[in-house]
């Protein structure tokens, strides 16, 4: 699989890149979840209708994974304080905390490890991926 052309999104059973990033709660790695199970999952950008209605419906589902110990991290190409202004509006807008990291990965070096953009439709959106990582 070439990784850095971010053609190819990973595939079952491939290791799961390591990266170090920024969030909504802080730095946080690939380490931080050694011997645990994580759900990764992408959106195009802050904002969006369809975007907004998926971060909800994650959060609505939240609690049940995270007491089976596994946690949730959201990612796009978005800043920090575009994420907090979107977190802020959906709370406010839904009556819902969102509880999960979002990662803001304005050098894209996490998508592209993953394969999450599509150099021939642009450079500038995450395309939409869940990844569930396992005691990695």
């Amino acid at each position: 699989m070439n990784t850095e052309t971010g053609h190819q999104l990973l595939r079952i059973g491939s290791k799961a890149p390591d990266f170090k990033a920024e969030t909504t709660k802080g730095t946080i790695s690939l380490n931080d979840y050694l011997g645990t199970w994580f759900v990764l999952f992408s959106h195009p950008a802050d904002f969006i209708p369809v975007c907004t209605t998926e971060f909800v419906a994650f959060q609505e589902v939240y609690p049940e994974p995270k007491e089976e110990g596994v946690e949730l991290v959201g990612l796009s190409v978005d800043s920090i304080a575009s994420h907090l202004a979107w977190i802020r509006s959906i709370e406010k807008t839904f009556n819902i905390e969102i509880e999960f990291p979002l990662i803001a990965d304005l050098d894209r070096k996490v998508v592209m490890s993953y394969g999450m953009i599509m150099p021939e439709e642009g450079q500038t959106e995450t395309r939409r991926a869940v990844f569930i990582i396992a005691d990695n």
